[in-house]
């Protein structure tokens, strides 16, 4: 492991590590996992040098929902089927295709 992970870190490796074992995991991919989840949250937290923002989730666009509640795209430049598939969540007429038999 790197000298720059903290005694935390290896415990958090190891215990994700063996997790990824019992879940069928090879030897090889349980360390990859590991070490990929073990260095995203280092850099989440700023301990890197290419020093990672402490951002939250949210704030980052994650699970946050958006207030305006709409795409980018005006309506006129939507596909038919995702103008069907936005009225439909917005509780409007959506007219789909019935499928002959």
């Amino acid at each position: 492991m790197p000298e720059s992970w903290s005694n935390k870190d290896e415990r958090q490796y190891e215990h994700i590590k063996s997790s990824a074992k019992k879940k069928g995991r090879s030897a090889k991919t349980a360390k990859r996992i590991a070490a990929a989840t073990v260095n995203k949250q280092r850099s989440s937290e700023g301990r890197t040098k290419s020093g990672g923002s402490k951002k939250s989730a949210a704030s980052k666009g994650g699970s946050s929902k958006r207030s305006s509640g709409g795409s980018k795209k005006s309506s006129s430049k939507r596909s038919s089927s995702s103008k069907k598939a936005a009225a439909g969540r917005k509780g409007g007429k959506a007219t789909a295709r019935k499928r002959s038999r």
